[in-house]
């Protein structure tokens, strides 16, 4: 049985473009949860720092995890959110170790 794997994802916003990254980010939330091997895929906002958005997500595995980030609405996500980031998104995958 292989472990469930959690996903942080860190998105920083161009100033002036917060919004449309926001709505760009939220488009994902139905289509992902749909994805085979999704527990948990919530969007969070930095209450200190409005252009950072970060995605914390469980899945099943790591080969579902694999499956969901070849998806066309990920796909379709990284090509239009470029020009709306100030620098490359940071994604930490991790196996959890306490109980």
């Amino acid at each position: 049985m292989q472990d469930k794997i959690t996903v942080i994802a860190h998105f920083k916003a161009k100033e002036g473009s917060e919004k449309e990254l926001r709505e760009l980010l939220l488009s994902l939330i139905e289509l992902s949860r749909a994805d085979k091997g999704c527990i948990t895929y919530d969007l969070h906002q930095a209450v200190d720092d409005p252009s950072l958005f970060i995605f914390f997500e469980i899945w099943e595995n790591k080969e579902l995890l694999g499956e969901h980030s070849a998806t066309s609405h990920i796909r379709q996500f990284r090509s239009k959110a470029k020009s709306l980031l100030a620098e490359p998104p940071r994604v930490n995958v991790l196996t959890k170790i306490s109980s």
